[in-house]
């Protein structure tokens, strides 16, 4: 129960609720009204007299992509295919033609359509082909942004659970396995099976689904384990108010302000939602970043329980120990008799 005053306790509602607020429109509107290409990687391939106008247009806008060259179509095209690059401008013959992979984001995808559109001469016709589309259940790749938030929400609970119902230990380590187990095949089942939103395979979407979730719900009673009920909270404002935002899981990192792109991708939701891009549409191409992210966040986050739960059970075997001590000394002597 608080000490504090009912005015304190309201006074505190009063600001808390705002502060709050604030930081969760800066952290979902900053990114939105500040989108713009940084550093996006994008390829260029052609004989260099003919790609020269075009990467001077393109690196005139200084700091916006990151251009990678190659000599044919083909090789444009593999880059493509291995998430090297989100698309490239391929100097043709005919003219421009723009490669695109709208499952690695539609919004580049169109973004690097109309800068080359509007570069090219009046009249000119620029060709386009998306390399890596998305699939027919989902044309605008809105479904695999959206389960994004519903799996750190996931996480979330299970280290909130976890910590609420005073699991320590291997019994904690062996709830949030089994519960992110469980939410990936349940995630796949309605994402792959039922919406036809994912077109990878199977298990590996599981897998990825699975690792996510286990990244945040292990990160959560982690820090629960260390801090206290207070770890949920923190925990929480890590993974819903800064990770989700923060992920450019519906855009691309590189679309989004720095810090808040490079923050992203090292938090779980990010590198959630790039491992499960990279399974589901790329055959896994990618992959190793994000998945190594997640490994390490689960890896950490499991051992901050398991470490927890030996300082509180430490601590309860000692508070239940009798104090130590030197035993009752015998009675006084009884007096000598007569």
């Amino acid at each position: 129960m608080s000490t504090a005053s009912p005015a304190r306790r309201t006074i505190a509602v009063m600001l808390l609720v705002p502060a709050v607020v604030a930081l969760a429109l800066w952290a979902f509107a900053w990114p939105a009204a500040r989108m713009a290409p940084h550093d996006l990687p994008v390829g260029v391939a052609g004989p260099a007299a003919s790609t020269a106008p075009l990467e001077q247009r393109l690196e005139h806008r200084q700091g916006a992509f990151d251009l990678h060259r190659y000599g044919n179509e083909a090789a444009a095209r593999q880059a493509i295919e291995d998430r090297a690059v989100y698309g490239a401008v391929v100097m043709t013959p005919e003219g421009p033609k723009v490669l695109t992979a709208s499952a690695a984001s539609p919004v580049v995808a169109q973004l690097l359509r109309e800068s080359v559109a509007a570069g090219a001469p009046p009249g000119a016709r620029v060709a386009t082909e998306d390399v890596v589309a998305t699939p027919a259940g989902d044309p605008r790749g809105s479904a695999l942004a959206s389960s994004v938030l519903p799996l750190s929400l996931a996480g979330v609970a299970a280290g909130a659970m976890v910590t609420v119902l005073g699991l320590r230990g291997i019994r904690s380590v062996v709830a949030l396995s089994g519960a992110a187990a469980l939410v990936g095949l349940t995630a796949t089942g309605l994402a792959h099976s039922w919406l036809g939103v994912l077109a990878g395979g199977w298990w590996a979407e599981a897998g990825a689904f699975t690792l996510a979730t286990l990244a945040v719900g292990a990160a959560v009673a982690g820090l629960a384990a260390l801090l206290g009920p207070a770890g949920i909270g923190l925990g929480s404002l890590l993974v819903v108010l800064l990770g989700n935002p923060f992920s450019g899981v519906a855009t691309a990192p590189e679309l989004l302000p720095e810090p808040a792109g490079l923050i992203g991708r090292w938090l779980p939701p990010g590198a959630g939602g790039s491992l499960l891009r990279s399974v589901a549409y790329f055959d896994g191409n990618g992959a190793g970043g994000p998945a190594l992210t997640l490994a390490l966040w689960a890896a950490l986050g499991l051992t901050a329980v398991l470490i927890g739960g030996r300082r509180r059970t430490a601590a309860t075997a000692l508070a239940a120990t009798p104090p130590s001590g030197p035993g009752p000394g015998p009675g006084p002597a009884p007096a000598p008799a007569g």
